[in-house]
Formats: C-alpha cells, sequence, structure tokens
C-alpha cells in the first residue's frame, strides 16, 4: 500500500510546497529586481562628479544596463542548455558569490580624469570595470529563475511570464523609492551598504530557490506536462520582429527623456517618469489578465503617433505641464502597444530563455541608438520622431477596409506630399501661412495617419508614410522665430538663436537661455565697439555688481576664475590688465562662443582667452592656493546643475583657492530648485558669510534677467560696499536644511522649497 501512495506523493508535490516554492521565487525575483534598478541610479549618481553632471550620463548608462542586460540574459540562456539540473544551480551561485566579493560598489581606481574626448565610451568602460560582475550576475536572475521555477514542477510553471510582471514591479518600486526615500534620508554611503547587504540576501534566496528545484521531481511525464515538448520553435522572422518590437520603446525611453528634458524642460527627477511609465507597461502586459486589453492600446496607438506629432508641430513652453503630460502618456499607450505584441506573441515557456535574449537585444539596439548613435549623429533630437515613425510598424499585420479606396493610397499621398513640401521652397504668402498654421498643417496629416489606422484599418506601411510625411512638414515650417543654429555634443543641445531682424543672438539649453549679446541697435543699426553684458550678467545684475564692488574694495587689477563659458559674456566683464581664467566642460560650447558669427564677446574682448577644459571640480583644484580674488561659478545645463560644484566639499575648494581676501559668487537662478539655502548651507559648513541678491530687473525685453546670486566670503568687509546694500541680504544657514556634500544631496528638497515658497 505505502508502495503505491509514495510514488503518487512525489509526482504531486503538496500544496504547501507549491506555495512555498512561488514565494521563494516570487521574492527572490522581486528582491534582484529591487537591486537591479536601485544600483543603476545609485552608482550614476557616483559617476556623475566625473563629468559634470550631465544628462548624458544618465543615457550612456541606460545603453550599458541594457548591453549588461543582454549579457546576462544570453548567459542564462546557455547555461538552460544543459540537462543536468545541479549545474546551472552551482555555477550561477559560484557567479553570485565573485559578484559580491566585489561588492561594496566603486569606482575603479584606474580610472581618473576623463579623456578630453570620447566622453561616452570612457563612460562605459568605467561602468564595466566598477559594477560589470555584480550587475551581469543581477541581470540574469529573471529568465534564469522563471526557467528553473518552469522545472519545479509547479502547476503554474507552464506559463511563467507573471514572475517577469513580478520583477517589474520591483524595478518600478526601486526607481520611485530612490528619489523619494533612499536620496533624501542617506548618504551614498549608506545606501551603498544596504545595497551590498540586499545583495548577500539575493544570494541567500538564490540558493533556496536552487534547493527547491534539485529536490523537484524529474521525472519525464512532470517535463513533458509543464514544457510543451510538442511546441514548434519561434521562427526566424518572428525573432527579428521581438527584436524590432524591444527596440522601438527601448529607444524612444531615451529619445522622449531627451526631448522633455532639453526641448520643453529640464526639471529634476523628470528622467523618472518616463522610465517609471516604461516599467509599468512590462508589468501591465504580462499579467495573467492585463488591466489594459492589449487590443485597447492597438487602437489607441495611432491616436498617441498622432498626437505626438501635434506636440512636437505645439512646442515646448506654452502649457507646460499639459505638454510634459501629453508626451509621457503617448509615449505609455506606444510603449503598451510594442510589449503588447511581444506578450502576445510570447512563446512556449521551453524557448523561454530565448525569449527573453530577443528582448533584451531589442533592447540594447534600441538603447545605442538613441544613446549614442543618435547624439553623434544628429545635431538635434531627431531620434525621438525617427522612433515615432517606426512605432507604426510595430503594427500587427492587418486586413484592409475599403480595397477599392485604399488601392489609390500611394497616388494620394504623393500628391498631398507636393502639394504641402512645395511651398516651402518658395517665398511668399502662401509659405508664409503654412509657417503660421504648421499645427494645423502637420497636426492634420498626423490625424489622417490615426484614421487610416482606425476607420480603413489601413496596413502598417501606409500609416509609416503618412507619419514621416507629418513629421517632415514640422520640420520644413520650424516653429522657431528667426533662424537657429544647433550645436550637439555629449552635454546637450544648444541652440544659438538669431531673433527676427537680427537684434540679438540667443544662447539656449532646453528652454533656458544662457546668455545673449546684442548685434542691432533699436533705430536697425549694427552694434559697434565693445559688447555690453546683458542677460544675468549685466552691470547692474548681481554677478555685476558683485564684479565691481570687489575691483573696487582691492582697488588693483582682479584675478578672477570663471567656472562656465557659455556665450562668452563675461569676457566683457573683465577690465584691462586683470586676469581672467576660464573653465569649461565642453569643447563645442567654446568653439560656439568664440565664433563671432555666433557671439563677439570673446573676440572682442579676449581673443586670447584659453579656458581649461573638462569638469571644474577636477580641473580647478589643481590651482594654486590663495591665487583668486573673485571665483565665479556659473556652470548649469539649461535648469539641470551638477551637483557636486554645490557641495560643502566643493566650497572648501574655492576656498582654499581664494587670496586673503577673496569671495565666491555663485549663479543660483533656477525655476525648479531652491539653491539659495544649499550655497549658504555650504559655504556656513566652510566657515563663510553670506549675502543673497534676489532682485527683478523688469528689462527682460531688453534680455536683461533678473537673478539669483549668493556671495560669500570670510570676513563682511571683503565684499566692499555690497554689504551695505539694501539688494544684497545676509543670509544664515538654515538649521533645518542639511548640508549638501560629496556623500549626500537632496534634489527633492529643493525643488519642495521651490515649490513651497512659490517661486
Amino acid at each position: 500500500m505505502d508502495s503505491i501512495v509514495q510514488p503518487a506523493a512525489t509526482e504531486q508535490p503538496s500544496a504547501s510546497r507549491d506555495r512555498l516554492v512561488l514565494t521563494v521565487y516570487t521574492a527572490a525575483i522581486f528582491v534582484s529586481a529591487l537591486l537591479l534598478f536601485s544600483v543603476q541610479p545609485l552608482f550614476t549618481k557616483m559617476v556623475l562628479p566625473r563629468l559634470g553632471g550631465s544628462p548624458a550620463v544618465w543615457s550612456v548608462a541606460m545603453v550599458f544596463f541594457q548591453s549588461l542586460l543582454l549579457a546576462g540574459y544570453a548567459y542564462a540562456h546557455l547555461l538552460m542548455q544543459v540537462k543536468n539540473r545541479t549545474v546551472p544551480v552551482a555555477v550561477h551561485l559560484v557567479l553570485l558569490m565573485a559578484a559580491f566579493a566585489t561588492l561594496p560598489l566603486g569606482i575603479a581606481s584606474a580610472y581618473g580624469e576623463p579623456p578630453a574626448s570620447g566622453y561616452a565610451f570612457w563612460l562605459l568602460g568605467l561602468f564595466v570595470v566598477s559594477i560589470g560582475l555584480p550587475f551581469f550576475a543581477l541581470a540574469a536572475n529573471n529568465p534564469l529563475l522563471q526557467a528553473w521555477f518552469v522545472r519545479t514542477g509547479h502547476p503554474a510553471g507552464h506559463d511563467p511570464y507573471f514572475l517577469y510582471a513580478s520583477s517589474n514591479i520591483g524595478s518600478f518600486l526601486a526607481l520611485l523609492s530612490y528619489p523619494f526615500l533612499l536620496e533624501p534620508v542617506f548618504t551614498l554611503h549608506t545606501q551603498n551598504r544596504l545595497w551590498t547587504a540586499g545583495y548577500g540576501l539575493l544570494i541567500l534566496l538564490i540558493a533556496v530557490c536552487g534547493v527547491l528545484l534539485l529536490r523537484s521531481p524529474t521525472l519525464p511525464v512532470v517535463d513533458a506536462r509543464i514544457e510543451d515538448v510538442n511546441a514548434p520553435a519561434p521562427a526566424f522572422l518572428t525573432r527579428l520582429r521581438w527584436i524590432f518590437l524591444a527596440a522601438v520603446p527601448s529607444g524612444l525611453l531615451i529619445a522622449v527623456t531627451a526631448h522633455i528634458s532639453t526641448d520643453v524642460a529640464a526639471a529634476p527627477l523628470l528622467w523618472v517618469l518616463p522610465l517609471s511609465l516604461y516599467l509599468l507597461t512590462w508589468v501591465v502586459v504580462f499579467q495573467s489578465r492585463p488591466l489594459l486589453p492589449h487590443k485597447w492600446m492597438l487602437m489607441l496607438q495611432p491616436v498617441a503617433i498622432a498626437g505626438v506629432i501635434v506636440l512636437l508641430a505645439f512646442g515646448g513652453e506654452q502649457n507646460l505641464l499639459l505638454t510634459l503630460g501629453g508626451h509621457q502618456l503617448c509615449f505609455f499607450v506606444i510603449a503598451m502597444a510594442c510589449h503588447g505584441e511581444l506578450a502576445r506573441t510570447r512563446p512556449a515557456a521551453k524557448y523561454l530563455t530565448g525569449f527573453y535574449v530577443a528582448l533584451s537585444f531589442g533592447g540594447m539596439v534600441g538603447g545605442l541608438f538613441a544613446g549614442l548613435v543618435a547624439p553623434f549623429t544628429f545635431s538635434w533630437i531627431a531620434e525621438y520622431p525617427i522612433l515615432i515613425a517606426l512605432a507604426a510598424l510595430c503594427r500587427p499585420a492587418a486586413n484592409e477596409r475599403l480595397a477599392g479606396i485604399v488601392k489609390w493610397f500611394w497616388l494620394a499621398l504623393a500628391a498631398l506630399a507636393v502639394a504641402l513640401v512645395v511651398p516651402s521652397t518658395t517665398t511668399g504668402g502662401l509659405s508664409t501661412w503654412f509657417e503660421d498654421h504648421r499645427v494645423w498643417v502637420a497636426g492634420s496629416v498626423g490625424v489622417l495617419a490615426a484614421l487610416l489606422a482606425l476607420a480603413l484599418n489601413a496596413g502598417r506601411w501606409k500609416i509609416f508614410a503618412t507619419v514621416v510625411l507629418a513629421l517632415a512638414l514640422i520640420r520644413i515650417y520650424p516653429a522657431d522665430e528667426g533662424r537657429v543654429t544647433t550645436v550637439r555634443s555629449f552635454f546637450g543641445v544648444h541652440k544659438i538663436v538669431v531673433t527676427p531682424g537680427g537684434y540679438f543672438h540667443v544662447l539656449m539649453h532646453g528652454t533656458t537661455i544662457h546668455g545673449a549679446e546684442r548685434f542691432r541697435n533699436n533705430d536697425g543699426t549694427q552694434v559697434a565697439g565693445r559688447p555690453e553684458p546683458i542677460t544675468y550678467y549685466h552691470k547692474d545684475g548681481g554677478i555685476g555688481q558683485a564684479v565691481s564692488a570687489i575691483r573696487e574694495r582691492k582697488g588693483t587689477p582682479l584675478k578672477v576664475a570663471a567656472i562656465g563659458v557659455g556665450s562668452g559674456t563675461l569676457a566683457c566683464a573683465a577690465d584691462p590688465g586683470e586676469d581672467w581664467k576660464f573653465f569649461e566642460i565642453d569643447q563645442s560650447m567654446v568653439d560656439a562662443a568664440r565664433d563671432p558669427k555666433n557671439f563677439r564677446y570673446i573676440s572682442s574682448c579676449m581673443p586670447d582667452m584659453k579656458p581649461v577644459i573638462g569638469d571644474a571640480r577636477l580641473t580647478f583644484a589643481k590651482e594654486a592656493g590663495g591665487a583668486y580674488d573673485l571665483i565665479i561659478v556659473d556652470a548649469y545645463s539649461s535648469d539641470a546643475i551638477p551637483i557636486h560644484l554645490a557641495t560643502e566639499e566643493a566650497m572648501k575648494i574655492y576656498k582654499d583657492k581664494l587670496a586673503p581676501h577673496g569671495a565666491v559668487v555663485m549663479h543660483v537662478s533656477n525655476r525648479h530648485l531652491d539653491l539659495e539655502t544649499v550655497v549658504v548651507g555650504i559655504a556656513d559648513a566652510n566657515d563663510l558669510k553670506s549675502w543673497v541678491f534676489n532682485e527683478d530687473s523688469g528689462r527682460d525685453g531688453d534680455y536683461i534677467f533678473s537673478t539669483d546670486v549668493v556671495i560669500s566670503a570670510r570676513e563682511e568687509a571683503d565684499i566692499g560696499r555690497l554689504a551695505a546694500s539694501k539688494s544684497w541680504e545676509q543670509t544664515e544657514a538654515d538649521d533645518r536644511v542639511r548640508v549638501w556634500t560629496d556623500d549626500y544631496s537632496n534634489i527633492l528638497g529643493a525643488l519642495y522649497r521651490r515649490l513651497r515658497d512659490g517661486e
């Protein structure tokens, strides 16, 4: 009797064992995802100071993480080809232990200062050497543990893709918890220790998963029931389509982030939103019963594509919240449609690891295009419209309605293209009308693409061609007033705008003006002689007053260090005989500012200027101590800030380089962050007194702007007449605000203070 019952108990595991297997595997996958997506912002923040805090570091980091995901998935796929169950468990545990031995995280000692060029490739190498092994081991966990789960004989093993949703929930929570919980509460050192402890916990969970696998039944009947051995292998074209479907939303993730942070608003933490939505799509589509049915997303996808076309034609600054929300909502719908197609066409469980290899390869391809290829190929964010057009090809094959009408499509589209494009080659009323009504023109063609999809169920190539025409019209009839030249580098996209009539040349990064010069007087005559500093650097502004007050106090020519070149405006703030030295990380910015066709400040006032190229935190630290009467820190990318230039340690470097009665001036104008409190705090931590200037010029029409400036010095006498000026208020450090250091910063706190104060 016992001999009959025992095999049955072996063949059909108990309900309690099934619950244990499901709980442990879900926990291991969840913890692995938490670690995987918390290490990205953690280590990226550790690296940012090496490259000026550039937002492009995040894009390159995404390329690295996607590439390592592919490597981890390929490793998992190869490991699961081994028939012996013990070998994959043993090999993976050895890998995890080897990776654990390299912790805690840290920048490889071999990596010193970045090179003069090739930042992206240098950065990729730094990531590989510093965190390549632990991240590679983490990357393999999701497909590997799902494959192990299939082989445990669990009743849900025939369709283990629901565990992928659990993985992405962990990723989603990790991503949101970093800026809102981990960063404001813990130092980088503490975050690192917590992450290392979490890695150790994960190893224990995976070891338990391995034990459960090895103790599972190995009867052929179980493997056949779970793995569906008769399921056909996916065709080659199917695998290519998986790659394409994964590549488009992966590239769009980077492209939409670059667009909204460059052309719409460089708000802090903005990168969190698109990535959160991207992860949420994976959570939804791989649920057993998705909350948003795939057929709904396919219906909405052409509407979302049309929405992006309208938003691109509309521009970025009007109704900022609507524009930001619109781009991200459309991205969510498009990603849902692409990922829903992947979920719909997923293979049988026995081909699971190969499916994940295709997904990760597509993710890497999309990331490489948007994160590395595009910045070196295009002078603007061209990857965004390109990927929006390719999204139309992510639709499934369709049976077109009203074939009698559809057969004339290509001829009709060609005629429409000619009618809309030809006016751009002419001058006169028709061309001007198209420019003035670009939103309606391009938007109508975009809506036409959506109608073709919804009303006629048109083929994806027809929709693609219509979308391409709409996007081309946006480029043919630009929104910018005046002539625009774009300069793109690793550090972002800069616009040099010549206003209508040629009165001003304006330097913009995103939607923020970083300098301007008047080229024509109000009567239309050419401005002659030495250019007058304007924008934030006008003589009556905070920086202008600080320079003149320190010059007056000293009584002899100044020695000045200026961090940030911009349009070169400060070159004309120098008096004859003074020694001004500039520090700039972006060579392309120096080249643009030096060209007199763009700006004449450098060519007119300091033609022999030789800026020190490199991150100022590293290059300025090499300067002689006690050398400068005045240090001006003005090195922002749009409204994004290089945090490492605004820490207690950075201020100590500035103080060490000051002459006995010198002063540090920091430009802190920012639409999103309260930086005055930050600068006053780091100055106080270095025993410096601070005065704040905040005054509205009332002359924005002349490109003379209000500025927020903080000047810090050892004694009141060091800042001369500013100490008695009503425009400058001596400010004490706020004890409620934690001092920013190289180990701690709180962007969310600075954002909250700005919102709280209503500024």
